[in-house]
């Protein structure tokens, strides 16, 4: 059945590519139908549960970019404004607040006294295009994209779009710049692979959009993690084809290996072998999740206008800590 009721879930999808695939979502989606949180923004992104019992994302294209809080009852506060253009955001393992400002074009940390600290600005002495999303590794290493797709040609000064790590001493590497359009970005449970997914490859993808047509640039590519932490072995792990609204953007993983990526029509999940389960629809279209809740069970999206949670039967797989 195809569900079109404001707010349910829809069994099954159906698109001008493909035709009606049956997904098989009822075992992973506990929640009947998204709870709406709050609305009334502009567009919405970057979330992240803090351990402390609240959701941050981020209101990305009002007049002020800035970062809010909102507890699971939906009570809402501001926790930092300006906040640069801040995007992706994530915890280091010391539980400091690590932040894609895409505005300043630079990666920070929040310190615990509200401090603000520069990890990345440049690489190889070349300033950086529009950090997107971050995530970060056991072993305190950050890594983030870098898509140069917003960034006016003339005041580029890296010459791919690609993925950055940050290790612990504070150095900067590139670990992979195969990728058109990099944005976001998860491991796997064990971290021995890294999913990053391309929006697109340029401006032609929204072109094809526009005429019905599906763009097919639009995909997860995965790699192999090597004992050093760099990247290998890229290659393609689901392609998230649509000629509907929505881009692959925001991806988190639950602790099963299951992959949540939002992009055209709603999030899809994908099982580790890449097998598609299908599209949890919402009432706006999401461009990120991240994982919550005490038991890490309920999953937040960022949709556009508004923000919604469902519970998942699943937990996600929680950020690491310092031990």
């Amino acid at each position: 059945p195809i569900f079109k009721s404001f707010g349910m879930i829809r069994l099954g999808h159906l698109t001008k590519r493909e035709g009606y695939m049956p997904d098989q979502l009822e075992s992973i989606i506990e929640s009947p139908e998204a709870q709406l949180l709050k609305d009334g923004f502009v567009f919405t992104e970057g979330p992240l549960w803090h351990p402390d019992g609240y959701w941050l994302f981020v209101d990305l294209f009002r007049s002020v970019p800035a970062i809010y809080r909102i507890t699971p009852e939906g009570v809402l506060t501001s926790e930092r404004e300006p906040s640069g253009g801040t995007n992706g955001m994530t915890l280091d393992l010391e539980g400091r607040l690590i932040m894609c400002e895409g505005d300043n074009r630079r990666i920070t940390r929040r310190e615990f006294d509200g401090t603000i600290s520069v990890l990345a600005s440049h690489w190889d002495g070349k300033r950086l295009h529009r950090p997107n999303d971050v995530v970060c590794k056991s072993d305190g290493s950050l890594y983030f994209t870098n898509p140069g797709g917003r960034i006016d040609p003339s005041e580029r000064e890296i010459t791919f779009s690609g993925v950055h790590r940050i290790l612990p001493d504070g150095s900067i590497t590139v670990v992979a710049k195969d990728i058109e359009y990099p944005n976001g970005l998860a491991f796997s449970p064990d971290e021995k692979i890294m999913y990053v997914d391309n929006t697109r490859r340029d401006n032609d993808c929204n072109d094809e959009k526009d005429r019905g047509e599906a763009c097919l640039h639009q995909y997860i590519k995965c790699y192999d993690v090597d004992e050093n932490g760099d990247l290998d072995n890229g290659r393609i792990f689901a392609v998230m084809a649509s000629s509907e609204d929505g881009v692959p953007d925001g991806m988190k993983v639950d602790i099963l290996g299951r992959i949540y990526c939002t992009g055209p029509e709603g999030c899809w999940v994908f099982e580790p072998d890449g097998t598609h389960l299908g599209i949890i629809r919402l009432p706006e279209m999401p461009a990120n999740c991240a994982w919550g809740g005490l038991d890490n069970q309920t999953m937040f999206f960022t949709a556009r206008t508004s923000i919604f949670s469902m519970r998942m039967t699943t937990p996600g797989v929680p950020l690491p800590k310092s031990k």
